[in-house]
């Protein structure tokens, strides 16, 4: 996916009840995902189910390469309860600012990662309402946040509530994989990507994730 994400630990994960029928759905639908999907094997999206720490990822792998944002990550983690467990808001907050740039954060990052963490804390965003809300809904509180624009919350739709129909077009493996696998590696415009995507609906996260698996092999999550 884009050079934004951050592999995960192994955790308990819940996968999507749509997956199989939406690979079937593509299957017949879209020459490329016919041949891509069954190359991929048997792996799916997955969700760790914890909106905080989902997001907090998000926050820390924006604009820089899968490898760093995973080394900054477990450092990040550290400072709490190691990389392996989930965070809380509270202990993040606990943290010195001094202390959180230690594991390698831009002190903007440090400042979205204590924003975010006061949102959580003092209850500004609706997590229990969340499976009930329309995508853009969701979208439209989650920017309200500092450091978080419109790719992060796309990443929360599809890491965190397996929403099966986000086509995030401002991310870089999106474009990248289209540009790859449906124009031979031609540059690729928002508009033809979205031309693209379109005629994934209602399952645009499926076919994303299968392209950015076709970039790395290996399943990237939040």
């Amino acid at each position: 996916m884009s050079t934004r994400a951050v592999r995960a630990e192994p955790a308990a994960e819940v996968t999507p009840d749509y997956w199989d029928e939406a690979c079937r759905h593509l299957g017949k639908r879209d020459r490329v995902m016919r041949k891509l999907i069954p190359q991929l094997g048997e792996g799916r999206l997955q969700s760790r189910g914890d909106a905080f720490t989902t997001l907090a990822r998000s926050i820390v792998g924006q604009q820089i390469s899968v490898a760093a944002a995973q080394s900054v990550w477990n450092r990040f983690a550290a400072l709490m309860q190691g990389p392996s467990t989930r965070l809380a808001p509270a202990s993040v907050l606990a943290l010195e600012t001094t202390t959180i740039r230690g594991a390698g954060l831009s002190a903007r990052k440090v400042e979205y990662l204590c924003d975010l963490a006061a949102h959580f804390e003092s209850g500004a965003v609706h997590v229990g309402q969340w499976q009930q809300m329309d995508d853009e809904a969701i979208i439209d509180e989650l920017v309200a946040i500092r450091g978080i624009g419109r790719w992060t919350a796309e990443m929360f739709l599809i890491f965190h509530l397996m929403r099966p129909n986000v086509l995030p077009l401002d991310d870089v493996g999106l474009i990248k994989g289209i540009s790859v696998n449906y124009f031979s590696g031609e540059p690729v415009s928002r508009a033809e990507a979205r031309e693209v995507g379109d005629a994934w609906a209602p399952f645009r996260s499926v076919a994303t994730w299968y392209l950015w698996r076709s970039l790395d092999p290996l399943p990237v999550d939040y």
